[in-house]
């Protein structure tokens, strides 16, 4: 293999969102937020929104999160209640 063509291969957090279930990953993207797990580390956190402890064929069950349609999204990023 080349050197120096490879990006960095370090720890993170992946945190899903809908269960908050989180597990620590070798990977190649990094994030600005951090967060310390059980062992006293501080990783990158990287939030996903499905995992294999929400999605359906894993848990064998469907999950529904109320996530409102497009203009209640608009309304809430642009602050417009």
């Amino acid at each position: 293999m080349k050197k120096g063509i490879h990006p960095e291969y370090n720890k993170v957090v992946f945190m899903d969102t809908t269960s908050g279930y989180k597990f620590i990953c070798g990977s190649t993207k990094t994030s600005n937020e951090t967060i310390e797990m059980e062992d006293g580390n501080t990783y990158p956190l990287i939030k996903i929104e499905i995992s294999s402890d929400s999605h359906p064929f894993y848990t064998g069950r469907q999950r529904f999160v109320e996530k409102g349609g497009r203009i209640e999204k608009f309304k809430k990023r642009y602050n417009m209640d």
